[in-house]
């Protein structure tokens, strides 16, 4: 794997690490130098993938982490430190999809959503940002944060509603925690991936609507998960110092 930009001295957190982009931005930041801290609801996972990283000579954590639970978030950040130091790139990625036209998805669903894909990223940045600043962040100017958004913020689609709320939600919340903390060293920049197929989505892509879906990109494909990656690791690298209250397609023209 290429890797472009040194993480070599950070340590970063990343929320919702036991499958998908999280796992999968774990296994890229470790590459690239980062001490990581792996957190998500599901212990078994992130513990394999943990254990997989150190064994190729990577330095990870796995924490238990619900986004959703204030005390958790809290716990997790305060198991990095006593291992790494001061978490200073943090990853919110964690995030579930609940789909439906809106005079059907229930609302406790919708609920669900509110919480963990915005109020989750609001507590994981903001948790990260106070601790950054405390240990300095102004002078060092090396706070990281990176939202995980989606180009369905940007799209109107039948039964996204409520999804893609949650992330049009996040992008303006970035931007204003970059306002926020822009004196203190604390860069919120936010990217939004296309469609890429994940373990969340199963099979949908091979079905006959997954299919159709496809033929309606432009390029008539689905973007690789792998397309993010130097994105990723220029927001979370020194190289990204003057980069602040950003947000960044990369879809593969599908949103155009």
């Amino acid at each position: 794997m290429d890797i472009p930009f040194s993480l070599k001295g950070r340590t970063a957190l990343i929320a919702g690490a036991s499958s998908g982009f999280g796992a999968h931005f774990a296994e890229l930041l470790s590459k690239a130098g980062a001490n990581v801290v792996l957190g998500a609801r599901r212990p078994d996972r992130i513990k394999d993938l943990a254990g997989s990283i150190n064994k190729s000579g990577g330095n990870a954590l796995p924490v238990a982490l619900d986004v959703t639970d204030e005390q958790s978030v809290i716990a997790s950040y305060d198991a990095a430190e006593a291992r790494f130091g001061t978490v200073d790139t943090i990853i919110a990625n964690a995030g579930l999809s609940a789909s439906g036209r809106t005079t059907e998805l229930p609302l406790d669903d919708v609920q669900r959503l509110v919480n963990t894909n915005f109020m989750g990223v609001y507590s994981v940045a903001r948790e990260g940002a106070k601790r950054l600043i405390a240990s300095g962040s102004r002078e060092k100017e090396n706070g990281r944060i990176i939202i995980i958004g989606s180009i369905t913020s940007r799209l109107n689609a039948n039964g996204d509603a409520a999804y893609a709320a949650t992330k049009a939600g996040v992008t303006h919340l970035g931007r204003n925690m970059a306002r926020e903390w822009v004196r203190q060293g604390v860069n919120v920049n936010t990217i939004h991936p296309g469609y890429i197929p994940t373990e969340i989505q199963g099979d949908w892509y091979s079905t006959a609507g997954g299919e159709a879906q496809i033929a309606g990109f432009h390029r008539r494909r689905l973007q690789d998960i792998e397309s993010l990656n130097d994105m990723i690791l220029y927001f979370a690298s020194d190289r990204s110092r003057m980069v602040t209250g950003a947000d960044i397609v990369v879809d593969d023209g599908q949103s155009l």
